[in-house]
């Protein structure tokens, strides 16, 4: 048994417009808007690092569930953007939090990170205790901010999330997941040389079937219809593309949370970062199944189903 406890997020101060990016790609501010669904994102500062950020989100999660550094048994880090890629940001993050012996582990998984982290941690609670999930990207160093590079770099920006999964008691009980890999189309969405190189047609054909498939495999299997569930919390890479997935699932768009219009797509730390949002605004309270879902690199992708708890004293 595992149940989110908290959620967490730490987004960068520097709001970066379309009609300040749009000069530097050759377009046009409405032309951002209208492709993506994106007005603004935010830029880490100089200083700030992936490690930095997420030991931010780490520090908000930890505050807002109630728990200390100490009490934690495990720490999940998912970054496909981080400075080197060995050691990632998973025992940096550990050290800045003041732990020296706490298994800290990178996922270097983009966009899709965070989500498998959470399926893993959902099973690695009750033997591992307290499971502090984090996402942390600075994605705006992975683009080009050139006419060729337009097509990635409106959209991402830079931010961290982060959860926490316990063994024993939260707002919402973990009851379901799953996760799958097709690496036959792994050359679609990549970071080499640096850079985030994407064929997004590819992509945006590949999740339009693959997330719903995975969404309703999960909701199929525990006789939950998507018209029940509450709220979808989505990896936020498009707009349109969340309201494609909306209307594949047959569940109202307004469900569906969305700030990708205030943070782009700020890659693993998206879906946290909504998260941390969306149980802001609700208080902690959830009454209808809760959905989160993700896709990435390698191609991962998957989902992830909560129940509110008392649902368990009714299995």
């Amino acid at each position: 048994m595992a149940f989110l406890r908290g959620f967490g997020a730490y987004l960068p101060a520097r709001v970066v417009t379309n009609a300040e990016l749009a000069p530097q790609l050759g377009t046009e501010p409405e032309w951002i808007l209208s492709v993506s669904g994106i007005a603004e994102r935010r830029y880490a500062e100089e200083g700030e690092t992936v490690a930095s950020l997420g030991t931010r989100a780490a520090v908000d999660c930890l505050e807002r569930s109630g728990l200390q550094a100490l009490d934690l048994g495990m720490i999940l880090v998912s970054s496909g953007s981080s400075e080197r890629f060995c050691p990632g940001p998973a025992s940096l993050i550990a050290a800045n939090l003041g732990l020296t012996m706490t298994p800290s582990i990178d996922l270097p998984m983009a966009s899709a990170g965070s989500l498998v982290a959470l399926a893993m941690a959902a099973r690695l609670a009750p033997s591992m205790g307290h499971i502090l999930v984090i996402g942390s990207e600075i994605m705006s160093r992975r683009v080009a901010h050139t006419p060729e590079g337009k097509d990635t770099a409106i959209l991402f920006g830079d931010g961290a999330g982060a959860c926490i999964v316990s063994p024993d008691e939260g707002f919402a009980m973990i009851a379901d997941s799953c996760i799958f890999t097709d690496g036959n189309i792994a050359e679609a969405l990549a970071i080499e040389d640096n850079l985030i190189h994407m064929d997004g047609a590819a992509i945006i054909r590949h999740v339009s079937r693959k997330l719903p498939q995975a969404i309703a495999t999960v909701l199929e299997r525990n006789n939950i219809t998507a018209q029940s569930v509450g709220t979808f919390l989505l990896h936020q890479a498009n707009l349109n593309l969340i309201v494609r997935i909306a209307k594949s699932l047959g569940a109202p768009a307004e469900r569906f949370f969305a700030n990708i219009q205030r943070y782009g797509n700020t890659s693993s730390a998206s879906m946290l970062i909504a998260a941390a949002e969306w149980w802001q605004e609700a208080s902690g309270a959830v009454r209808e199944p809760l959905v989160l879902a993700a896709f990435g690199v390698g191609l991962n992708w998957g989902a992830v189903l909560a129940l509110p708890p008392e649902t368990l004293g009714s299995q």
